[in-house]
């Protein structure tokens, strides 16, 4: 433990524009789409360059009298695309005067179309993608923050999506371009950046969210992001992914609600299917979703209201949550009534949601 505190140096990160959530799509950046038609404009430069100088002679220099060479070729081609014309050399034979005509002259106009519209353009796209990220950081209330979109926090997605989270009420935060683009195509709003920023944070709307999950697969890492998520929503949910046992009074005393231990529960489970084999493939069938069992938490419904537990149809009751507080089956004795939430095992639904993989 005392490694991981050691390790607990926030290096200080300096933002330059600030971040903005990246919506679900695929679309080039402005920078590759800039890079891209400026390409496009050397190869139309490059093309005039060349037709001029193989008809050199059919140019005159106006200024010096002699013969156009390579770099008088490539002069005339930058001076014409960007219709300057000084006038110094001028296309005297009816071929070149001809071939400026049906050739130099759509690639000028093309050239002139293509830099007013890279530039109206990427104008246009960012100042729609900065409307667009202001647009949805106001409507972001109550919504769940991902920190950390591998195997664990996509599967964590996986589970709210199945649970009947809306995607659009998702967002998800990893360094990783790569993670961040899997998240766009699942249908996320995500940010790429460090999650113990506090400024990337605030622009996810932590301080609004009503649950945060946290799986960035190091231990002192996550213990700085729950610090960070707490000190900016006192009220949210946090539950962490944890590698090392050892790591979980620190994690709660950090301001987690819930700490997942990763190694802990995969040995349990392996323990189990070893000494008690239907009894780990009980378990393995509850976190497994489509088909055998679920477990699932749901509110009671009016028609239920009055109903003892153990007289559900199709569900077993494993806990009652009244006030907020756990009553376990055990402990459980008098009838359900609107307003608790219950704990429930019941057979799979027959239709499967598409998983995130």
């Amino acid at each position: 433990m005392a490694g991981v505190r050691g390790r607990l140096r926030r290096t200080e990160t300096s933002w330059g524009p600030a971040a903005q959530v990246r919506l679900p799509a695929r679309r080039r950046t402005a920078a590759k789409e800039l890079g891209f038609r400026m390409l496009v404009a050397l190869g139309l430069l490059a093309m005039i360059t060349l037709v001029v100088y193989f008809d050199r002679v059919g140019y005159s220099d106006n200024v010096t009298g002699e013969p156009l060479d390579f770099v008088d070729a490539l002069y005339y081609a930058t001076v014409t695309m960007t219709t300057t014309g000084y006038g110094d050399i001028t296309p005297v034979s009816t071929g070149a005067r001809l071939i400026n005509i049906v050739l130099v002259t759509p690639i000028r106009i093309a050239f002139l179309v293509l830099l007013v519209g890279t530039t109206v353009e990427v104008l246009a796209n960012e100042g729609r993608r900065a409307l667009l990220d202001s647009r949805w950081r106001k409507t972001m209330r109550n919504h769940t923050v991902v920190i950390g979109y591998g195997t664990t926090g996509q599967s964590a997605t996986g589970t709210l999506l199945r649970g009947g989270v809306a995607p659009d009420r998702i967002v998800v935060i990893d360094p990783d371009a790569l993670a961040v683009r899997a998240a766009n195509g699942h249908g996320l709003a995500a940010f790429e950046g460090d999650a113990t920023s506090r400024e990337l944070l605030h622009r996810a709307e932590v301080p609004k969210a009503r649950e945060v999950i946290i799986t960035v697969g190091r231990d002192d890492t996550a213990i700085l992001a729950t610090l960070t998520v707490r000190q900016l929503n006192r009220a949210a949910h946090v539950v962490v992914a944890v590698g090392d046992a050892d790591n979980v009074p620190l994690l709660r005393q950090s301001g987690a609600d819930a700490v997942v231990t990763s190694s802990d529960a995969v040995g349990r489970l392996m323990g189990l299917s070893t000494i008690s084999p239907q009894l780990g493939e009980v378990i393995e069938d509850l976190l497994s979703s489509g088909a055998g069992l679920e477990i699932n938490q749901r509110m009671v419904t009016p028609a239920e209201d009055g109903t003892p537990p153990g007289d559900l149809p199709g569900e077993k009751v494993l806990g009652v949550i009244r006030n907020r507080h756990l009553r376990r089956f055990y402990e459980t004795s008098d009838v359900l009534r609107t307003g608790d939430e219950i704990v429930v095992i019941r057979k799979a639904p027959d239709e499967r949601v598409p998983r995130v993989e």
